[in-house]
């Protein structure tokens, strides 16, 4: 048995109706945390060597790494029951929205950074990195998230490519016993 299999199995039955009606945004929601600590430490590891000077250039590298390790477990995991597309077309939509998402988060550390100028000398080693943090990771990531979520769900993901839906069908949504199912390794 899985730890998700064990997860889902301990929740309350009230909750785990819940859970399965949003699991989608459940597993976005995890996708982007796992996302967000590959995106941290690559951020973080550049800007505080090699690219010191270049916040931003370490937010675009960080964040289109982040990306591709999201469009992997989104295709594979959080938006699984739907698809149907052409992997190419899937692709490129996904990473659209994404290059969106992008722009999205680092905007907020270009205004504290360069607007504000919120660097060292003028701030101290503290204050800047926790001015990096709030703008690129709290307001750039809510940001970009909500974009992204609404994207997906409208553009590369849509129901209307949902597995298991009519042809020509839009009204396709798989019930909490169905995800129960397919979550458990039943289906």
């Amino acid at each position: 048995m899985s730890l998700v299999d064990e997860v889902v199995n301990r929740v309350p039955q009230p909750f785990r109706d819940i859970a399965l009606r949003h699991h989608e945004l459940i597993k976005f929601a995890i996708v982007g945390g796992t996302t967000f600590v590959i995106d941290s430490v690559i951020f973080y590891t550049l800007k505080l060597t090699v690219l010191e000077e270049k916040p931003v250039t370490a937010k675009i590298i960080s964040g289109v790494i982040a990306v591709i390790a999201s469009y992997i477990l989104n295709r594979e995991w959080s938006f699984k029951h739907r698809g149907g597309r052409e992997a190419h077309h899937e692709a490129l939509l996904f990473f659209l929205v994404s290059g969106v998402g992008v722009v999205l988060s680092f905007i907020p550390l270009y205004i504290s950074s360069y607007v504000f100028d919120l660097r060292q000398p003028d701030v101290s080693f503290a204050t800047e990195n926790i001015a990096d943090f709030v703008s690129a990771y709290i307001i750039g990531n809510l940001l970009q998230m909500a974009f992204r979520f609404w994207s997906m769900r409208r553009w590369v993901f849509p129901e209307e490519f949902a597995h298991g839906a009519e042809a020509g069908s839009t009204d396709f949504e798989p019930t909490p016993d169905d995800l129960a199912e397919e979550e458990l390794g039943h289906s």
